[in-house]
């Protein structure tokens, strides 16, 4: 999967490594393969891939 893959809140996500939220506000987080995308603020978001693990 490259880097820029998104995944939306609530999906499995598809590939181990940093992810950024889209949008503003934003953050990062380290999210492993096969774990669901988490909200943020308490919203569902779009996350990117930004680095590999």
């Amino acid at each position: 999967m490259p880097v820029g893959r998104t995944a939306k809140t609530g999906e499995i996500c598809p590939e181990s490594g940093v992810w950024k939220v889209m949008g503003t506000p934003s953050t990062t987080a380290p999210i492993a393969k096969g774990n669901k995308m988490p909200p943020y603020g308490g919203k569902a978001v779009v996350w990117q891939l930004i680095q590999l693990a």
